[in-house]
């Protein structure tokens, strides 16, 4: 068994190379297509050196990335002539129109079977914004033959959003739900169940790039809200700016902490500082800050209707909200400070639901039942 990943997001989060790095492990051999843009930056965190089981290929340039079937034809003549596809049993694409599309196209000239992973991009810009290429998605999905969700949330809000009636059953029987993991280190360094004190000071912390979409405006509104209900409150933001002007309109309150971007050994003492995880995105493909802060102990908030929403039942963890609700996420906030104990443990427990070593195991089941078919 061989896989083919088509992953143009390989470089832009570090969660693919760990997906590979496990699926290694547990005897996957895989090989991963990388298509770029030409003079692509890849993020620093995401700059692995050499890599034979990678090809990263710049093969279309940044006006191609406007007319969809100019770009991906492309893509698909690069990954034609570079690799002998031949040479695979199975395809993971990972994520639905981009990938999705090259992968199809493969499976039609040399019936190579494909799973297809379904990313924020796909429902909040493709099927949302790109009415003409709507019938492509659905396509895709009804030529897939698996479909992974990282949420419930996101594969229920597809289904009945953009599926017609007649085609819903076909597509959820091969729906799988696989959220993504996290790193080892978080998992094999665990915190210890936190307390919270009556009347000491509520310390939230915000752990993402400054920038429109991760909302943090609304999250002050919140810290507002609180302050005006009597509570001491501490907002610890760690990440780098991207929106100036979001970063000037926090930076000078006197109750918010700004650090900039750190390693994962500060990031941990940082996490372990403070109470509860708040970050109501206004788009989230998945958001591996939730877990990783729930590893330390953390209740988090996180937006309703987005990737990390459907993991859990309300109050599990932590609550899902209305992202542009600062009252209700400061109620949340307050929920979780009344039953703050027994959620932050769960919050350890549950955090090992994103273990790669066994996330990549269910992979593997997947891609040995298609050369079942």
């Amino acid at each position: 068994m061989r896989i083919l990943n088509i992953n143009s997001y390989y470089y832009s989060s570090s969660v693919h190379r760990q997906l590979q790095k496990s699926l290694k492990i547990n005897g996957v051999d895989t090989f991963t297509y990388v298509p770029l843009t030409k003079g692509y930056v890849p993020r620093s965190e995401c700059i692995y050196g050499d890599e034979k089981h990678v090809l990263s290929s710049e093969c279309y340039n940044e006006f191609d990335r406007y007319i969809f079937h100019l770009k991906h034809n492309k893509i698909l003549g690069d990954i034609k002539q570079r690799i002998n596809l031949k040479d695979f049993t199975c395809m993971h694409a990972h994520s639905l129109f981009s990938n999705g599309y090259i992968a199809m196209r493969i499976k039609e000239e040399v019936g190579t079977p494909y799973i297809v992973a379904v990313r924020a991009t796909d429902l909040n810009l493709f099927f949302k914004y790109m009415v003409h290429l709507k019938p492509l998605g659905k396509k895709i999905l009804n030529q897939a033959d698996k479909i992974i969700f990282l949420s419930e949330t996101y594969r229920d809000f597809l289904i009945e959003r953009y599926v017609q009636e007649q085609y819903r059953d076909g597509i959820l029987k091969k729906s799988v739900l696989i959220p993504n993991g996290i790193d080892d280190f978080w998992l094999n360094n665990k915190g210890p169940v936190k307390q919270l004190h009556v009347g000491s000071t509520v310390k939230l912390i915000h752990v993402g790039v400054i920038s429109k979409r991760k909302n943090l405006s609304t999250t002050v509104k919140a810290v507002e809200f609180l302050k005006k209900k009597g509570y001491e409150v501490l907002l610890t933001v760690v990440g780098r700016v991207v929106d100036e002007s979001i970063f000037n309109q926090i930076k000078k309150l006197p109750y918010v902490k700004y650090i900039p971007p750190v390693s994962k050994e500060e990031l941990i003492k940082i996490y372990r500082e403070n109470d509860v995880f708040v970050m109501p995105s206004i788009t989230e493909t998945f958001g591996l800050v939730y877990p990783e802060a729930m590893s330390q102990g953390l209740p988090v908030l996180y937006t309703k209707g987005q990737g990390f929403d459907g993991q859990f039942d309300d109050g599990e963890v932590g609550y899902s909200v209305n992202c542009f609700d600062a009252e209700e996420i400061a109620d949340k906030i307050i929920c979780i400070m009344k039953n703050y104990s027994a959620i932050s443990e769960r919050a350890i427990v549950n955090s090992t639901k994103f273990d790669w070593n066994i996330l990549s195991k269910e992979y593997k089941e997947i891609y040995n039942s298609l050369l079942m078919v």
